[in-house]
């Protein structure tokens, strides 16, 4: 065997990861000045502002909150301990009167100002759109100039840069004008710009929360009081006070309010909301329960285990939040480009002011004609009223929104649709990464069948049945409930050392007993023909006997499987058992590549081998024994229900069905990465286009405004693209090709 570098080592010891909500960001350029600003503490290795989610992620050693807050306030922005949803629903409500007020004043101006230019002038109509302009941009647009300012104070610049140049230009004109300065007015086009700006703010904020509706569902689940049992009384208090430990009651029709174990009673729980199954699961004494779910029938009195952010559905928040507030590879060129873009805007906006002041004669007869064509260009003789014209239009079309937005967007629309699918996506870069994927390595137990095995043979006698299934006790492999079922008299077991991929050695009264995979499996060869596992019980190495194991296949695994081939995706299974079996089991499903008795590291060398092909590689599993190969893979996905070293190791985690779920990623993953380019794409044109009509004075202020709202507004309804409707669509397409093969 190739000697196996990588594995559970590669895994980062005594790292700190936290995420926080921001306030103040206008546009990408604000994340990205708060980003370079956290990366330069030594405390923190990795730092992910996220301007759709106005959260920040970090990870480090020793991360303290206080420093962080200190960093973030210094370049100008703040920390809230309100939840990010909270935040958005403020600034939702903001906006919205901000905009009514602009547009209540921006809508007469602007009909005003049609009539004076085209019609019949207007008395006293400079003053009025000084005056109202001032009310729309000091007032309506004043989040907009705090904005700005703020950038400007600490040393960058943003989006609310280029509006506040732009509206203050703008409405100034109107201000000299009105002094009786010989200089064209433009001061309901400064009001115009904050309306469309704020108008572009409000339907994004809008479609934002809509996009992040999952994480509300979610939310939403938590209970906010919990009826605790405390010295034969029952208090209702509020969730944040129940302590682990503490015994509560659920009543039918009410959800549970913590993760716990049952200690009295029996009821149907709907676990829907983590299993995808709408059918009730019966729970009784022993049974663990999940918070969020819906007790249906019963009366039980739970001991709270998991509380507060331990909870599984907290855990499910925030690994959501993390995906959201995260960056694709793709997305540092879109950062790169932000970084710049604005002062070389403004820039080139001053060039062509003072271009066109001091070139009006030469030039200005060149475009001249095109004003029969083209109403909008101001038609003048002062070389100050046209320089100013093209630099306001130059400033307000350049503003690089719809930039900013492009993969947050993706990212979050297609992170919630995952939710919504049963994935739970730990590591955004997976997303990008998954639309590559050529092969797909598979575990067998719990992951091609369903990892609840039942026992239907066995040649053991009454006591070393009973040691067997104490050893097993022990153990969170799959098969290992299977046996621990077999009795319910467990007798004390001493010196359990589980070996991955192999099985279980323990001592009974100084006597070695071992539960595992058989010496040679030829002698269970008619069991194996079957489909069947045998696990062999050993005493000082000696057979007892043996257990026969069936573990039914997944109902989703077969066309699963067609689905994948259909797509150009090589499916492999990877297992631990023998040959027999494992062929047995893979001809069930299609599958014509295996792997049996393999070892964990070995299967760290499969991944490698065809890795070395220059291919990417997807692994799924939930064993301990699956945790090295999930993490070296380019892609690992965990099972939900598999141990917490897979999962902990893994990219993404399947909290519902099977590997119907390993279908949905890699469509999830290709549509949500044709949105990212899309968006980029229509950015990045947009721009190339718009911003040279700008300098050659080819476009008004206001049309400029309206453009680049416009973009913003196309960027957030093309994320939306990433809807069920439409994935489910793509994949049913794929399910009638599939059934056709």
């Amino acid at each position: 065997m190739v000697p196996i570098w990588g594995g559970i080592s590669e895994v980062k010891k005594m790292e700190e990861k936290t995420s926080f909500t921001i306030t103040g960001m206008t546009c990408a350029n604000c994340a990205r000045t708060i980003e370079k600003a956290l990366l330069k503490s030594e405390d923190i290795e990795f730092a992910a502002v996220n301007l759709a989610t106005n959260t920040g992620f970090v990870v480090g050693k020793n991360i303290d909150m206080e420093k962080i807050k200190k960093i973030v306030e210094s370049v100008g922005y703040g920390i809230s301990d309100k939840p990010a949803e909270k935040i958005e629903e403020e600034r939702y409500k903001r906006i919205k009167k901000n905009l009514i007020v602009s547009l209540i004043f921006t809508i007469p101006i602007s009909i005003l100002m049609i009539i004076n230019m085209f019609f019949q002038k207007i008395s006293y109509f400079t003053f009025l759109e000084t005056v109202f302009g001032a009310i729309v941009t000091f007032y309506a647009g004043r989040d907009t100039i705090k904005g700005a300012w703020i950038a400007l104070t600490h040393k960058h610049t943003n989006m609310d840069t280029l509006i506040f140049f732009g509206s203050i230009a703008a409405w100034s004109t109107s201000v000299l004008s009105l002094l009786g300065i010989e200089i064209g007015s433009f001061g309901a086009i400064g009001t115009m710009i904050i309306s469309f700006h704020l108008l572009g703010r409000f339907i994004e904020s809008y479609l934002r929360d809509k996009a992040a509706k999952e994480i509300k569902s979610l939310i939403n689940l938590q209970a906010k009081e919990a009826r605790v049992i405390s010295e034969n009384k029952e208090l209702m208090l509020p969730i944040e006070a129940v302590k682990e430990g503490m015994i509560v009651l659920v009543k039918p029709g009410e959800r549970i309010p913590i993760d716990g174990e049952i200690i009295d009673g029996k009821s149907g729980i709907d676990e829907s909301m983590i299993s995808g199954e709408s059918l009730p699961v019966e729970k009784g004494i022993g049974d663990e329960v999940i918070g969020g779910s819906l007790n249906l029938t019963g009366v039980l009195k739970i001991k709270a285990t998991k509380i507060g952010k331990d909870s599984f559905l907290s855990q499910m928040i925030n690994l959501i939040k993390e995906a959201q507030g995260a960056k694709v590879p793709i997305q540092a060129l879109a950062d790169k480009i932000t970084n710049w873009f604005v002062p070389v805007i403004i820039s080139l906006a001053i060039f062509s002011g003072l271009f066109w002041y001091f070139g009006f004669e030469n030039f200005y007869p060149l475009i001249e004609k095109a004003s029969n064509y083209l109403p909008w260009i101001l038609k003048t003789n002062n070389p100050v009223s046209f320089g100013i014209f093209v630099f306001v239009a130059t400033i307000v079309i350049a503003c690089p929104c719809a930039l900013g937005l492009a993969t947050p967007m993706a990212l979050i629309t297609g992170t919630g649709l995952s939710a919504k699918r049963g994935l739970l996506i730990r590591n955004a870069e997976s997303i990008q990464t998954m639309k590559d994927i050529k092969y797909v390595l598979m575990d067998k137990t719990g992951t091609i069948t369903e990892g609840h095995p039942s026992v239907v043979e066995h040649n053991l006698d009454e006591m070393t049945l009973k040691i067997a299934a104490s050893i097993e006790k022990n153990s969170n492999h799959p098969l290992a409930k299977a046996i621990s079922d077999l009795t319910n008299e467990y007798i004390q077991v001493d010196n359990i050392n589980e070996i991955s991929g192999e099985g279980i050695v323990a001592n009974v009264n100084d006597i070695e007993y071992f539960v595992g995979k058989p010496l040679d499996y030829s002698k269970y060869s008619e069991l194996t023909e079957k489909g069947y596992t045998v696990v062999e019980v050993r005493e000082n190495k000696i057979i007892k006997g043996y257990i026969v194991i069936v573990d039914p296949i997944r109902p989703d695994t077969k066309n699963s499987v067609k689905i994948l081939k259909n797509i150009g995706i090589t499916p492999i299974m990877v297992t631990g058992d023998n040959e027999e079996t494992a062929r047995q089991v893979a001809k069930q499903v299609d599958i014509e590549t295996y792997y049996a008795q393999v070892k964990p590291n070995e299967k760290l060398d499969i991944i490698r081998k065809y890795q070395a092909k220059g291919q990417k590689v997807l692994m799924v599993g939930d064993g301990m024994n699956d945790a090295a190969a999930l993490k070296g893979a380019d892609v690992g996905i965990a099972i939900g229900t598999g141990t917490d070293l897979a999962i902990e190791n893994a990219d993404i985690i399947i909290t519902k069905e099977g590997i119907s779920k390993i279908v949905d990623a890699i469509k999830i993953s290709q549509l949500t990465f044709k949105v990212i380019k899309q968006n980029l794409f229509w950015a990045f044109f947009y721009n190339i286009i718009a911003i040279p009509m700008a300098m050659m004075g080819l476009l008004h202020p206001a049309i400029a405004e309206a453009a680049m709202a416009f973009s913003s507004i196309t960027v957030i309804l093309n994320s939306s693209k990433i809807n069920e409707k439409r994935y489910v669509k793509t994949l049913l397409d794929n399910e009638k090709k599939a059934c056709c093969m």
